[in-house]
């Protein structure tokens, strides 16, 4: 989709993902893509983020039973609420906009933050 290739591919052990990985961006030649597949929920490398994402993303699907399109709103509507509604427990309960200074006043976030995007 962007056109170029990732120089990084963060895996877990999974066999099916080396063969893609051999299949898609193993190359002989050029700068090749680096496959990290040592990922541990414990350790210096994992996905951990992203599987706590991907799993959301799961909860609401399953609900709407699936994402009707490719583009669909539901996935930036995730973002925001993940971003500036839920709190998280590593970030001390605050939400990521909260611990980078972001502040959303008001009882309602989700209509403070409608109301302050339809003034822009």
């Amino acid at each position: 989709m962007t056109g170029t290739k990732p120089k990084v591919i963060i895996t877990d052990g999974l066999r099916s993902y080396a063969d893609a990985y051999n299949k898609e961006f193993f190359t002989q030649k050029g700068q090749r893509t680096v496959h990290i597949k040592q990922i541990r929920l414990q350790g210096q490398r994992n996905n951990n983020k992203m599987e706590r994402m991907n799993g959301e993303i799961r909860d609401r699907e399953k609900v709407v039973r699936g994402l009707k399109k490719e583009d669909s709103p539901m996935i930036a509507g995730l973002q925001i609420y993940h971003n500036y509604i839920r709190p998280h427990m590593s970030l001390d309960g605050k939400t990521p906009a909260e611990a980078c200074g972001m502040k959303i006043e008001g009882q309602d976030k989700w209509k403070t933050l409608i109301q302050n995007a339809s003034k822009n």
